[in-house]
Order: structure tokens, then sequence, then C-alpha cells
């Protein structure tokens, strides 16, 4: 750009230069920390590259790289051009500077100021604002990806009559490229007014016009394209209103046009929209006729427009047309609401029927007889034994297990059972020595599957381990036991090279191993070396003599995180599980594809709807979600991490999902077909909970295909709150094999319950089948009792638990000294037209550091009994012995538990002395505790029971005098550790 200024430039000022040393010296400074900078941004993408090769998922990384690299290259040269393109012209159009005025003399010494960097000034802005835009628009690989990949989902909107791929796929792409649009003509607008300013094409206080001709031709163009790009919006705006979320009476997640968007907003967009491409041409006009009058005449209409249309029409509309009459003018919106939302969530299939909620036999032995075909009811609470489990069979205290350990099948003399099962996975906070190479070198890997039944206890109320011991032997047979893949493994090791790795202790002593798998990024190359030195903050790893030939890196090791990084595409299950399969230890991954796209589904948050009391305490069990809104949701993959190659399969496991078919196509040969699954892998796989718990809060309100009724309210539900502790967070779901009314036998299932909105008792049961291997996999199945009659939900069962007196009594015997009793999963299971609740009481004490069953709680059609088995429990339910028990009176207000009252003081003699026996069989039964002798506790048990009947016997009333206590509650004593299900 020539320079138009001029004027002296002043006397030269020498300034003494440094001596050549320093400048030398400078120079190798600056080209080190140059080389240092660009060697550090190497490192963190060549590891990234050997990380992803290694995986066998290279063209994972090079497809996301070369299209963040496209986006970045197209959209900042397009900001650079736009803007410096403006800057340029406006520069050209400027005005000869002749009879400055004050305004011009005091811009010229800012012209004259730059005049000499001109071109530099100008590269520079156009450098800054392309690497923004570029950075920004890489951010959109995904927008971008499924754009241009997207399939049709087959299925369209009711408004419009687009595929719902449009919303998906092609609204959010074309809403981003507006948005770029928006920018560039801003940042161009703003560009070209400063330039024009600064070269008198502006003038803000000199007489006479205050812009040039051509100032005004330029910017006026550049205000059209503004408007029309506004007016784009617009009529974007109008498909907009079918994923619009907006807070509605019925749910406060409402998604799609309601009756005033599509009778007062919808014409208000396309009048806009009209109004607006007016504006643009009269601004594009004024090119010939060189004034803004009517331009600007028709930008304040606009501006108005969109005030009194956009604005001020609906809300009128809203107040006399809707508010009068809601019911009436929302029901078809409603309505198209409801098969939306059903849709996308995958609960259009849910089958809702009546169920009574009592029992329909009165034969007491066919209904205990009834139960066995019931369910195998799980007395091993997952969420309670990993004590135990650890106590018992970790061996070692640098292995340690989850938590929360997980709920599988596995066959035993040729039927199949439920199973409590936990990896025994390596714990670096129990490493005796921690130094770099015991951290990562020789303690680099777990050892061994344990497992237990699920339905029953060892006389002692330990776990009845199915596989155990180190190495692990039992039902399981043999198989590679070596956990270098796990939930706990969050570090890196170092394997195969000189350094030999510890692989487990026995009674012959310690056993050393050295990595033979094919896993990891070798390490023999000096410059992967530098690079993993650099990458980890770690320069051992560059000259460390403990690693050489065969020395290979492991990282990236939870299951969630290698999926996530093959598949960044994919929203990942809270909870990965083990299975043993075909001789392996295998981590299973449930994945979903989602989109917050759907026309007219109403939208849920993630991180809400899969809360409850589990993740609440375990940051595991949490949900990673890349879009925390969505409206649709499919568990469209299924994902195996290899526990000790590190090896990850994905595998397709909703064949008609479109949106996995858009990133199949966006990334070919990394989803393997479904019919790659191993008979073996089908037979471990599970419906995921993440999904379950989405499609259980959709089903408190979706569960009705009534308009009217919706709008009502009248039918919501919600989940209840766990009722084995007071943290007030949603019950979990639990796996149970078991049979609901219209099946034949047994599957495996994922179960939960439903209360009326604001009231404890039981409003509905709902039940997925969970197995694969049957025909009705993923069928819903929701048990809806009656509202004329009052059904106890969970929370009231567990009320009437604590008020039973000898219940009570018992409880705080049990909890006695320092002992703690902790509640296991209150388990329902639907027999013969009602509900049967079955809860494990566990005790942890007597210098015990592990929970063990001690007791079983059972209720059904008003009968209650607390013995030490379940078959005992039930025996005495269906023999008609149990505690009668009245239900809560049900006000609708939330039941507050009280304290274990103490014993009165004015008991008859016979009754204190049965309450005197029974402490004393208590303390022996604790002392028996301490000397782990087993046969001693089982004889206090037998004498603790007996003392307690008898004091029953010696109230008035006898037996079935037994009166309820509301305020009987051994939940909220001190020192009680309630826990929930899994």
């Amino acid at each position: 750009m020539p320079d138009r200024g001029g004027g002296p430039t002043g006397p030269r000022i020498r300034v003494g230069r440094p001596s050549r040393r320093v400048r030398t010296l400078l120079m190798t400074l600056g080209v080190l920390a140059v080389l240092g900078m660009v060697f550090t941004m190497f490192a963190g993408f060549w590891t990234e590259w050997l990380w992803y090769r290694s995986v066998n998922y290279s063209s994972v990384f090079t497809t996301t790289l070369s299209t963040k690299i496209g986006l970045f290259l197209v959209f900042g040269l397009l900001m650079a051009v736009s803007v410096g393109f403006n800057i340029w012209l406006a520069h050209r159009l400027r005005p000869p500077l002749s009879a400055m005025s004050m305004e011009q003399q005091n811009l010229d010494r800012y012209r004259m100021g730059i005049a000499p960097y001109k071109k530099w000034l100008l590269l520079g802005i156009t450098a800054l604002v392309g690497l923004i835009a570029g950075a920004s628009a890489s951010s959109q690989w995904r927008t971008w990806l499924m754009w241009v990949n997207g399939v049709s989902f087959g299925q369209k909107d009711p408004q419009f009559h687009l595929d719902v791929s449009f919303y998906a796929f092609d609204l959010p792409w074309y809403r981003f490229l507006l948005g770029f649009g928006f920018a560039a003509a801003i940042l161009g607008l703003i560009a070209a007014a400063l330039t024009h300013y600064l070269y008198g094409g502006l003038r803000v206080t000199s007489p006479g016009a205050r812009a040039t001709a051509a100032a005004t031709g330029h910017l006026s163009v550049l205000l059209g394209i503004f408007v029309a790009l506004k007016a784009v919006a617009y009529w974007l705006d109008r498909y907009g209103l079918a994923v619009k979320s907006s807070d509605f009476k019925a749910t406060d997640s409402w998604t799609g046009l309601r009756y005033v968007d599509a009778n007062a907003y919808l014409p208000a967009k396309t009048i806009l929209f009209c109004i607006a491409v007016i504006c643009a041409l009269l601004f594009f006009a004024t090119l010939w006729r060189r004034t803004w009058q009517l331009p600007v005449i028709g930008f304040g209409l606009m501006v108005l427009s969109a005030i009194l249309i956009g604005g001020l029409y609906p809300a009128i509309v809203q107040k006399f047309q809707v508010q009068p009459n809601e019911q009436a003018k929302e029901a078809p919106y409603v309505e198209k609401n409801l098969k939306a939302t059903r849709e996308a969530y995958g609960i259009d299939d849910s089958q809702v029927t009546e169920y009574p909620g009592v029992a329909e036999t009165k034969d007491q032995a066919k209904l205990r007889d009834d139960v066995a075909g019931a369910a195998s009811i799980r007395i091993m609470d997952p969420n309670i034994v990993s004590p135990t489990f650890q106590q018992l069979q970790q061996i070692r205290n640098y292995y340690a297990f989850p938590t929360n350990l997980d709920v599988d099948r596995y066959a035993k003399d040729g039927k199949e059972q439920d199973t409590v099962i936990g990896l025994r996975e390596l714990n670096y906070a129990g490493i005796p020595k921690r130094n770099w190479i015991n951290d990562h070198f020789r303690y680099t890997h777990g050892y061994g599957v344990v497992a237990a039944d699920g339905t029953s206890a060892d006389s002692g109320g330990r776990p009845a381990f199915t596989e155990s011991d180190l190495p692990s032997k039992g039902d399981l047979g043999s198989y590679e036991q070596r956990v270098y893949y796990g939930e706990r493994t969050t570090t890196y090791s170092i394997v195969g090279g000189p350094q030999k790795e510890i692989d487990y202790s026995d009674d012959s002593g310690e056993k050393t191993y050295s990595y033979q798998g094919d896993s990891g990024v070798n390490l023999e190359n000096p410059v992967n070396r530098a690079a993993y030195a650099v990458a980890f903050g770690e320069p051992q790893i560059l000259y460390s003599g403990a690693i050489g030939e065969g020395s290979r890196i492991l990282y990236n090791r939870t299951p969630k995180e290698r999926v996530e990084a093959i598949a960044p595409w994919l929203t990942i299950d809270g909870d990965a599980y083990p299975a043993v399969i075909d001789g392996r230890i295998q981590w299973i991954v449930d994945a979903y594809t989602t989109t917050n796209g759907y026309p007219y589904a109403s939208r849920t948050t993630l991180g809400d709807t899969t809360a409850d009391s589990l993740t609440a305490t375990n940051d595991q069990r949490a949900v990673v979600a890349q879009q925390n809104q969505v409206n649709y949701i499919r568990n469209s993959v299924k994902a195996t991490v290899d526990a000790y190659s590190g090896e990850v399969k994905l595998y397709q496991w909703d064949t008609r999902d479109p949106v996995l078919k858009t990133w199949m196509k966006a990334f070919p040969d990394t989803v393997e077909p479904r019919s790659e699954i191993s008979g073996d892998l089908m037979a471990h796989l599970r419906y995921p909970q993440d999904l379950f718990k989405v499609q259980r809060e959709l089903l408190t309100r979706y569960h009705v295909k009534d308009a009217n009724t919706f709008l009502s309210g009248s039918e919501v539900w919600q989940v209840p709150d766990d009722p084995t502790n007071k943290t007030g967070d949603a019950v979990p779901p639990y796996y149970l094999s078991m049979k609901m009314p219209d099946q034949d036998e047994q599957v495996f299932s994922l179960t939960t319950t439903f209360t009326p909105n604001g009231r404890d008792n039981l409003s509905a049961f709902m039940a997925v089948n969970a197995d694969p291997g049957t025909e009705d996999y993923g069928k819903i199945r929701v048990l809806k009792l009656p509202t004329s009659t009052t059904v106890s939900g969970p929370k009231q069962v567990q009320s009437q638990f604590n008020s039973q007196q000898d219940i009570a009594e018992t409880i705080r015997l049990l909890r006695g000294g320092d002992s703690e009793v902790e509640y296991g999963n209150l388990l329902t299971v639907p027999l013969d037209g009602g509900l049967l609740y079955v809860e494990p009481v566990y005790v942890r004490g007597g210098g015990l550091k592990y929970p063990l069953l001690r007791k079983v709680l059972v209720t059904y059609g008003g009968q209650t009994a607390f013995e030490d088995t379940l078959e005992q429990a039930l025996d005495k339910v269906f023999g008609g012995e149990g505690t009668p028990v009245e239900p809560p009176a049900d006000d609708g207000t939330d039941e507050d538990e009280g304290t274990t009252p103490p014993p009165s003081t004015e008991q008859p003699a016979t009754v204190q002395e049965a309450l005197n026996d029974a402490q004393a069989a208590f303390e022996a039964g604790q002392e028996a505790l301490k000397n782990n002798d087993w046969e001693a506790y089982g004889q206090a048990q037998k004498d603790l029971e007996d003392a307690l009947r008898r004091a029953e016997e010696a109230q008035p009333g006898g037996a079935g005098g037994a009166r309820s206590n509301p305020s009987a509650s051994p939940s909220s004593s001190p020192g009680s550790t309630p826990r929930s299900n899994g």
C-alpha cells in the first residue's frame, strides 16, 4: 500500500549495540527456546500417533487430524481474506488528504506512525483473526463429519415434513456456517470502518459530509451482507422451532413447537425473513443511490417488526388464545411430542399393564413354592461385599477390588446363576516401597478373577466363592489371569524390558514375569523415549537403564479411556464390567450414540438422569457425556477391552441406528459387524444401566399416551429415593434373574420401582429384559399399580421393617458394641399379583473389618420375617408365622424415620428376663466373632432368636400382638452404614 503521508522524520539517535558475543548468546538461547517449543509440540503429536498405531486404530487419528487441519485452513483462510480484503479495499478507497481539518490533523500522526509497517500490520491482523477463526472451526469436526456423511433416518417431522437427518446432521452445520458468516461480516465491517476513519473516508467532527461516496458504498455492502445473513437466520429459525427447548407446565425439558410457535412465531419468522431480504436489497442499492436514507429506514422497520411481530404478537396469542383454553390448544402438539420422545429414547414399545399389587392366591404353600420360579433372589449385594472380597481375597496389599462389584451370569452344573464378580486389580497405594522403578516397572498388573454366588452365603455369612485364591481357581476354568488394563489402572507401566515384573506371591515366594504381549509403544527408539520423556514430564524415561530391548510403555489403561480415545464420537456407559470369555478376561463397555437434534423429542441431561445413590459416592460410576444434553440415545455399540493385551474391539449392536451408520461412514473399518460377536461374548452382554436410567426417568412422564392426561400431570411418577440411606439420591436399578407375569421363565433383568410424584406408595414396577440371548431383549415391561388402593413403596416397606419391635430390638443388639449394621439392596419381585420385598442385612464389627450377611428381611402380603437365612425368612412369611404389618397411612407427605426406642423399664419380669438372655446371647456371639469361632457364633444366634421369641410371646397379645412402632428406625442410629444395590 503506497504511503500518501510524509513529513520530517526527525534526528536519528544512535544506540549502543550489544557485543557480538552477547548477540550470539541471545540468538543461541532464542533458537534453543524455539526448538524446545517445537519439540514439545512434536512430542504430543508423535506420542498420540504412536498410541493410535499401537491399538491399530490409526485411521481414527488421521481422519480426525486431517478434518481438523482442513477446517482450520479453509475457515482460517476465509476469515483472513475477508478481513484483509476489507482493510485493503478501505485503504484503496481513501480520499486525497487536502485542506485537512483539526480531526484529520490529529489522525495524521497515527497514519505516519503506521506508514512504514502497513504491510506487516495488515499481515499480522489477518493472521491473528485467521488463527482464531481456524481454531474455532477445527473444533467443529464432529459437525462437519456428521453433515458430510449423514444418512437418512427414514422418519419425517410432523411440522415441516423433513427427514430427521436434516435436524440431526444438516441444521447444526448450517448454523455454524451462519455464525461464521456473521463473524466475518462484523469483523470486516469493523476493520473497514476503522480504516475509513483513519484515512478520512469517515468523519465525526469535520464539517461537510460525514462519509465519502466510496466509504458509503463499501460499508453499505457489508451492512447488506449482515442483514442478508439475518434473513437466512430468520429462515433457519423456522426449522429450529422443531428442536427448540422451552419450559412447559408438563415438563421443564419440552422440545418442539407448541400452539404459539406454530401460530405466532412461525409466521412471524417468515414475515421477518421477507423484511430482512428487502432491507438487505436497500443496503445494496446504495451503490447506486449513494444515500443511507432508505436502508436506515428499512433497518429500523426490521428492528421494530422484530419487537412487535417476533415478541409482542406471540405474547398476545399466548395470553388471549392459549391460556383460556390451554389443554385444547396444546393437545395436538403434545401428541407429537409424546410420539417423538418415545421413539427417540426407545421407549415406544414399552408394555404397560395393570397389576393388582395384592396376592390373588390364598394357598400359602403354593406361594412358597412359586418363589423359586419367580426370581433367583440375590442376597449378595455387590455394593456392600467388596470389603469382604478385599479382606478374604486381597492376598497382598498391592491388590484391590473396586468399590462396587459387578453382577453377571455364569453356568454351574448346566444352570445359569447370578454371580457377583470382581478383578484383583493393582493397588498402587499398597505397594510396599514407592519409587519410580516399583511404581512403573515392578508392580505393573493385577491378578485373577474372584467370583461368588449371588444367591447364597456360607454358614458364616461370607460369600460363597465360585472362583478364588491366588492364582484364582474354581468354576471358570483356565484363562489368562494377568490384569494389565483395568478400572483402577490409571498410571503408565513400562514392561517387557530388562526389568522383571512382580507377577504374584504364593507360599513358595515371589514370582516374576516379563510381559509377552504386543500392546503399548516400543521404547527402543531413542526418539520415542525422548518424546515420552517430554510428554509425561519424566526425564528418567530418556536415560534409565531399566529401559532396553523389548521395553514397551502402556498407558490409557482404563477401559473407558481406551474406548473414548478410539471412538471419540461415542458416549460411554458409567460401568464397565469384566467377564471371562474364551480364556481371556475381557472388559465389556456399553457405548451410546446421541444427538440433541431430534425434532419434538424432549431433552434430558445425562449427568442428572444417570445420577443415583451409587454415582454420588463413586466417581467411576458417573457417566462421561460428550453431549450433556441429548434428546436421542441408542446403545449402538458394544465394546471389549482385553485385560492383558489392551486390544479394543467395537461391535455394531444397533444395526438400524442412523447415527451409528453416519459415524461408520466417517470412520470406516472401525466398527465390526454384529455377526462377529462370539457366542461366549454374547452370553455375558447385558442391557446397560445408564440407558435404563435415562429411559426410566423419561417414563415417569411419558408412560402415558394421552395428551390430556399428560397435560393434567395426574399420572406423573418419580424414581424413589434409596430407602436404605438418607442422602436423598435416587435408588439405583439392579440386575436380577426374575420372571414377569407374562413370561414363562426367568430371564436376566434390570429392574426399578416408581412412586407417585410427591408420595411414597408404589405406583409401578419396571423391568427390562437384559439378556441378549433371548428374543425380546430390550423389551420394557411396566406393571402399573392401581390408584384406588395403596400399595407400599420401597420407603414405606423399609419403614415397616424398622418399625417392627422385635426386628428393631434385634438390630439394636446386632449393633451393640462396635458393630455396624449395613442394609443391602431392597429387592422387589412380582409374585402372584403381589410384591415380594427382600433385603439382606449385614453386620460389620466384633473385630472384623468386613461385612457378613447376618439376617434377611422379607415381607409379602402384610407378613414380615427377619431370619438368619433367606429360606427361613420365606418359610416364616409363607408359613403364616410372619409378623403382620399394617401399612402406614399415606397422607401424601414424606415419612421421617426416627430412632430405635429404648426398652421400656415397665415390662413384666418375664419380658425383662428374656431380653437379658438376648443381650447375653448377643455378647456371646460377638465374642465368638472375635475368636472366629463360627460354631459358637451359630449357637449364640439360635439362643438370641429363642430369647427374642420368648420376649415377644411374653408381651400382651402374645406373638401376634407385636405392635408397630413407627418411630423405630435402626437405620438412623449412629454407627449404621447404609448402602444400596448395584
